[in-house]
């Protein structure tokens, strides 16, 4: 349904740094690196982050966040290790969610700029 989806932040540095991090145990890669923007993706780019002065303020009781699909378990756990290792928060360890199905394994972070974002692996282990 969704081509790509674009979130404005007030650092363009720092934001790549955690991205970089945080997406890589995911296997997405930046493949787009502008001085204002940057996109991530696997093969075409589906995730926009632009450089403005005016970002979405963050509010964690507003149900939006964005969800990335995880190649493994164990790639859910690296995604959350690195999203707090780089100036993320912890918004849900890794683990089986299920109420959501019987194999929802899933982590949750709030990025720097308190996006929440998640990991996600529908797979037996």
């Amino acid at each position: 349904m969704l081509d790509h989806v674009s979130i404005g932040v007030r650092d363009i540095a720092a934001t790549r740094r955690f991205y970089d991090a945080a997406l890589a145990p995911l296997d997405y890669t930046c493949l787009s690196d502008g001085a204002d923007s940057l996109g991530y993706g696997r093969g075409s780019v589906a995730f926009w982050i632009s450089r403005s002065p005016r970002p979405v303020p963050a509010d964690e009781q507003s149900g939006l966040h964005f969800c990335f699909k995880a190649p493994s378990r164990a790639a859910v756990d690296a995604f959350h290790a690195a999203a707090l290792a780089k100036g993320g928060r912890d918004n849900g360890k890794p683990g089986l969610r299920a109420d959501y199905s019987a194999n929802y394994y899933a982590a949750f972070a709030i990025d720097p700029d308190g996006y929440r974002i998640e990991a996600y692996c529908g797979t037996e282990p």
